[in-house]
């Protein structure tokens, strides 16, 4: 099917459930994520009451390597040419799980192609490709397509309370903000080269990868955007082993950086794949004038909450198992008491997903979030950083 078909026959506005058939799925990337979200199509339909879905194709460059991917992660079937895969007719959702180079020329002809997209983090790996994926989500959002953007860690049940805890303003006006989210990956030297560790594939190191998650969720949580932002970058191993000896890391291991919010809030943001001892750390604390919370990604079914209007000798954080069906997104799940894992927040986004494309996007549905508009804003904060730190650590308006 022409491009220009595939627009004319776009179903109405109000519904985009194809008519007999499950909503296919086309998969581009195969590797970590690509896993990850394998898990998510493949369960969500067994917890929550969602549109069926199909795991059409997955797609990538290896035609062995994804065929053996395409067996193991249960696809009906695999190619290697993305451009062919998103004008078929049996494809709905483009989830795009590659490298942040590839996500702006993908998510756009995908959008174009009249299909649902969903977009790994961060949205690109500039300002200027995150504008051009907006324009074309602009667009698609007009004939009723879902521009998704997946910061998957918005779905941890923990920090979906926590946001919830913040919208009930148990924490009151809040004041200061924490973010840290620390990995040891690459503490070893030796550790070789990856498309992570250039700049042409990555966009940014450290910054881009962890940053953003920590980031977004500063400005989730609190409901406010970075207005101002100072930032410090550090390559603290300059050179790794590649394929012919040593070659330049051009990204960062590390980031620090402070927010000014437009509510008011400061805050501050720690990244870092150089911290040795933690595997896959990011933790979060919130203060306000009526309470405080925390909470720690490896121990994701915790959140702690003090509430500051007990009495003064009643005071401390309260432990909060969040198992509960009262807990968001947990009375699809197994009884009180019994843990989730990371994988489960895959999973509850693409249940958001389909709820979005199915009941579209209205008051009382009020579609997907983050999209397209969410990334482009984070990602002008992440370049904020590159900027103040190119500036010796000079503020930077956004």
């Amino acid at each position: 099917m022409t491009l220009d078909l595939v627009k004319e026959t776009l179903l109405p506005s109000t519904s985009h459930l194809p008519d007999g058939r499950p909503l296919g799925v086309a998969m581009i990337g195969y590797s970590f994520m690509g896993r990850a979200h394998s898990q998510a199509w493949r369960t969500v339909a067994a917890a929550f009451d969602v549109p069926e879905v199909a795991r059409r194709v997955i797609v990538g460059r290896d035609e062995e390597a994804v065929a053996e991917a395409a067996e193991r992660l249960d696809w009906e079937e695999h190619a290697t040419d993305w451009r062919e895969v998103i004008t078929r007719d049996d494809i709905d959702i483009v989830d795009i799980c590659t490298p942040g180079f590839l996500h702006a020329e993908i998510a756009i002809a995908a959008l174009e192609a009249g299909k649902h997209v969903l977009c790994e983090k961060p949205l690109a790996n500039d300002t200027a490709e995150a504008e051009a994926m907006v324009d074309a989500a602009r667009t698609a959002t007009e004939r009723g397509q879902i521009a998704a953007l997946g910061f998957t860690y918005r779905r941890i049940p923990a920090l979906a309370l926590a946001r919830q805890f913040v919208a009930d303003e148990k924490l009151g006006t809040i004041r200061q903000a924490k973010a840290a989210y620390l990995q040891d990956w690459l503490v070893d030297e030796d550790a070789g080269m990856s498309w992570r560790l250039r700049k042409e594939t990555a966009g940014s190191g450290a910054l881009g990868d962890i940053g953003s998650h920590a980031i977004d969720q500063i400005q989730h949580l609190t409901g406010q955007r970075t207005a101002a932002v100072r930032g410090r970058l550090a390559t603290l191993v300059p050179q790794r082993p590649g394929k012919e000896g040593l070659e330049d890391v051009t990204v960062d291991d590390a980031a620090w950086a402070t927010l000014e919010l437009d509510g008011g809030a400061v805050a501050s943001v720690e990244v870092s794949r150089m911290a040795t001892g933690a595997k896959n750390r990011l933790t979060v604390e919130l203060y306000g004038t009526k309470g405080a919370l925390r909470f720690d990604l490896e121990n994701p079914n915790e959140l702690w909450f003090l509430d500051a209007t007990a009495p003064i000798a009643e005071q401390g954080y309260t432990r909060v198992l969040v198992t509960e069906p009262e807990h968001p997104y947990l009375a699809a799940w197994w009884p009180q008491g019994h843990v989730l894992g990371w994988e489960n927040a895959f999973t509850n986004q693409a249940r958001d997903l389909l709820i979005a494309i199915r009941d579209g996007d209205t008051a009382d549905a009020p579609g997907f979030s983050p999209d397209f508009g969410d990334g482009l804003a984070l990602q002008r904060v992440l370049d904020a950083v590159i900027a103040s730190d190119a500036a010796d650590g000079a503020t930077v308006t956004l």
